[in-house]
């Protein structure tokens, strides 16, 4: 009997302090997601892939990945699927969680225009090749992705012009997009300087959720959208790009 009531004391000790915690859930490559609860932020190709490709997976849609990994702090979700670079400035910043060693998924990020406006779309194009041409986008490349980790913004790239481009954004997407106080920074924005300054027009960033930018775009509340956006064939259907400008994959982000 007093095996039992020891028992029965442990049982309840555990119930008490130990199995309000989560199963622990192992996913160690893409195929390990069937099945899983899963964070993406909302409109991107992450969220897409999980649609398209992970089977019986309960999907979560998020404003930011950064409200992803929250969720998956917490243990509401069982991984997060985003773009390598913003996923390793997440894990960065939050010990408690991991990246699996297993990218899949590869994209390629690309300005976006309104359907027709090749004006606009070869003058992109242009300032993209001249950007690889004389440097400037390793200059770039460095200090938005430097190997020790301390990200320089450069100076402002100023324009001469005073009619206004409107570039569209979703500035929770670091290093390409993000605040610094109230001032939107990263790759994506040092790059639409250049592109306003060789267009002719003084930049103006407009910040919105993702899933919004493309119907932002299509009314003409912005003229361009650099977001880190990966040219899909779905978004081609709706949207022009430009030239490729960085490769990126698909990670997933777990706890420890």
């Amino acid at each position: 009997m007093k095996k039992i009531v020891c028992a029965v004391f442990a049982a309840a000790c555990l119930l008490a302090m130990g199995c309000s915690k989560k199963a622990q859930v192992s996913i160690t490559t893409a195929a390990d997601l069937d099945g899983k609860k899963i964070g993406c932020q909302a409109g991107t190709t992450g969220e897409l892939y999980v649609q398209e490709n992970v089977a019986n997976a309960t999907l979560k849609s998020f404003k930011t990945g950064i409200d992803a990994a929250l969720d998956l702090k917490n243990g509401a979700i069982d991984a997060v699927v985003l773009d390598e670079l913003p996923a390793k400035e997440i894990v960065k910043r939050n010990s408690d969680l991991t990246i699996v060693n297993a990218p899949f998924a590869t994209e390629e990020y690309a300005i976006a225009v309104r359907k027709g406006n090749t004006e606009l779309l070869d003058s992109i194009n242009k300032t993209i090749a001249t950007m690889r041409d004389d440097g400037t986008y390793e200059s770039l490349i460095n200090a938005f992705m430097p190997v020790d980790g301390n990200i320089v913004v450069p100076d402002d790239v100023e324009s001469d012009g005073t009619a206004v481009i409107k570039m569209g954004t979703n500035a929770a997407f670091p290093p390409f997009e993000y605040t610094v106080g109230t001032k939107v920074v990263g790759f994506d924005a040092t790059m639409s300087q250049m592109i306003a300054r060789d267009y002719n027009r003084k930049l103006e960033i407009v910040d919105m959720s993702f899933d919004s930018l493309i119907a932002s775009l299509q009314s003409g509340a912005i003229d361009f959208i650099a977001a880190g956006m990966t040219a899909t064939d779905e978004r081609r259907q709706n949207v022009d790009f430009s030239e490729p400008y960085y490769s990126s994959n698909q990670v997933i982000i777990i706890r420890k």
